[in-house]
């Protein structure tokens, strides 16, 4: 077998292994939400406790991100990526054979923990194996698997506990697994990053931060904005987070070095993907129930109906990944968030209790395509605004500043909801659910302009990134 023959191979494998494994992890976090009825029903709980089946998954996950990749980057990635996905697909069990609700939320925050290690590792991994000149493709084929599992969590999550029970929405990880070990084990080079001491302090200011801050924002509308324990989150979490950032300005060896944005296209990108998850997140949510609760569908059936939506990924984002090889990320990721924009904004003007599947077709398939456009191009140039030593640390800040904005993206819509409306009758619900997707278009519109504020294709990426050498090409993927 040739050389050429064994990398192309090799650049195969890395691509189905990193593509399941981010699928497995992209997935959880809005697969339990149609199951939540039937989780309180077998397991008990009150309301509160069904809310941290999600958000124990979404903290932890959220939280230890960056910490995920510098261990990657310290003791090799692969072997990384192995823990992570042996605990990963252990909690799954684990939360699939809980025998009470407090048991199911430990185990979907120890989930957490193995997708923090897992996730950022899979575009490392996948961009030491591919060849520059293909990345664009294969970023679009990652983005497309990893888009098509956020979306369509709520249709997978239906389906099965509509038809099988809701344990399987977590068994469901575990062949999967079982199987990726092995082959990621035997198919995946090992590589490393810059092999600097782990930075400690940074990862207590970053995990205690980050949790604060989120912890209070989905606690807010239980407990009250003003209670002691949100304004403690928010406050303690804030004075966190700014250490967090002095550190990285000021520390040796930091975790997330704040010089890397100093490079417009780093900070651009980042605030994109943080404001598009906001928008996007805080809208499945408040659509699936919409479509459930107010016009009578099943889960499987309201999954069924979002197709157009969550499956659009699977077509747009391997043309996004060629086009954006072609003609630079930016116009596609910037054209990408507007159509979401537009889609959310088109829901937010025909939503009302009677409304036709005809009505929401066309804002559907916008959102697809907006969807779409945005995943493949969005990870290319993350990956390229940095210095290659430094892809794990930009992998781990884009996926952990990803879904703080998910969790954020829940937190504010909904609070928008409970504002304006409520669950007391159909007309209570659309009032509540139409300025939240308006304030969803809003924001993921502001992130159409800070994608638009990325440097050019070629020649300009913006102020270098590392001292002692010159910052890379954007979209180097691309040459």
């Amino acid at each position: 077998m040739s050389q050429q023959t064994e990398r192309r191979g090799g650049a195969v494998w890395a691509l189905v292994i990193t593509s399941v494994a981010g699928f497995m992890a992209a997935l959880d976090n809005l697969v339990v939400t149609t199951a939540l009825p039937s989780i309180r029903e077998d397991l008990g709980g009150a309301l509160d406790d069904l809310e941290w089946t999600v958000s124990a998954y979404t903290l932890t996950f959220a939280v230890l991100l960056m910490f995920g990749a510098a261990l990657g980057d310290r003791f090799g990635r692969r072997r990384l990526f192995l823990v992570g996905l042996t605990i990963f697909t252990g909690a799954s069990a684990a939360a699939a054979m809980a025998p009470g609700i407090d048991s199911l939320i430990g185990a979907r925050a120890v989930q957490g923990v193995g997708a923090a290690i897992m996730m950022p590792l899979t575009l490392t991994l996948l961009t030491t194996a591919v060849p520059a000149a293909k990345r664009g493709m294969a970023y679009g084929i990652w983005g497309a698997v990893n888009g098509l599992a956020v979306a369509s969590g709520p249709l997978i999550g239906g389906s099965l506990t509509e038809h099988v029970s809701w344990h399987w929405i977590f068994w469901l990880n575990v062949p999967l697994g079982l199987a990726l070990l092995p082959l990621a084990r035997l198919r995946l080079r090992e590589s490393y990053g810059t092999g600097a001491p782990l930075d400690i302090t940074g990862t207590v200011f970053a995990s205690g931060g980050l949790f604060g801050v989120v912890y209070a924002l989905i606690r807010g509308n239980v407990d009250g904005w003003t209670s002691a324990p949100v304004l403690t989150g928010l406050i303690a979490g804030g004075l966190l987070l700014a250490g967090f950032v002095l550190h990285g300005i000021r520390g040796k060896n930091p975790m997330l070095p704040m010089r890397l944005f100093r490079s417009r296209a780093f900070a651009a990108i980042n605030a994109a993907s943080l404001l598009m998850f906001v928008g996007m997140f805080g809208s499945i949510f408040l659509l699936s129930q919409f479509l459930q609760g107010v016009l009578g569908y099943s889960p499987t059936e309201a999954g069924l109906r979002m197709l157009p939506w969550t499956g659009m990924p699977m077509i747009v984002a391997p043309i996004a990944g060629y086009l954006s090889d072609r003609i630079g990320g930016r116009p596609v990721v910037t054209a990408g968030l507007a159509l979401q924009a537009v889609g959310l904004g088109w829901f937010a003007l025909v939503v009302s209790p009677d409304v036709s599947y005809a009505a929401q077709l066309p804002a559907l398939i916008i959102s697809g395509i907006g969807m779409g456009l945005y995943f493949a191009p969005a990870a290319a140039l993350v990956m390229s605004s940095v210095l290659p030593s430094e892809q794990g640390i930009a992998s781990g800040a884009n996926n952990a500043l990803r879904e703080v904005g998910g969790a954020l993206g829940i937190a504010v819509l909904a609070s928008v909801f409970s504002a304006q409306g409520g669950y007391e009758s159909a007309e209570r619900f659309v009032d509540g659910i139409s300025p939240a997707l308006w304030v969803g278009a809003a924001v993921v519109g502001v992130g159409a302009v800070a994608a638009a504020m990325l440097p050019r294709r070629r020649g300009v990426t913006g102020t270098p990134v590392a001292a002692s050498a010159p910052a890379p090409v954007l979209d180097s993927v691309s040459h």
